[in-house]
């Protein structure tokens, strides 16, 4: 499955409670995308999340139906450590 990294700018920076991360478990879930990992940054205001989903479309209508933004999206071809 495709990998992408997706940039999100939060204007009021980033503070997600409880119950919002179970309700974008559940939406990944239903809809079949694996999120792997996320970079918050020093400020709270940008994150950086590694996804696996079908394509970018995919991702778009998540962020939509999350209500989240969707700044930047890079298709990543691997990982290097």
């Amino acid at each position: 499955m495709p990998l992408y990294l997706v940039e999100r700018e939060f204007a009021e920076g980033l503070d997600l409670d409880d119950e919002t991360k179970r309700l974008i478990d559940d939406y990944n879930l239903e809809h079949e995308i694996r999120w792997l990992t996320s970079f918050l940054s020093a400020d709270k205001k940008k994150t950086y999340c590694l996804y696996e989903a079908d394509d970018v479309d995919q991702l778009r209508r998540h962020a939509a139906d999350l209500g989240l933004p969707f700044d930047t999206v890079t298709e990543v071809a691997e990982l290097v450590r």
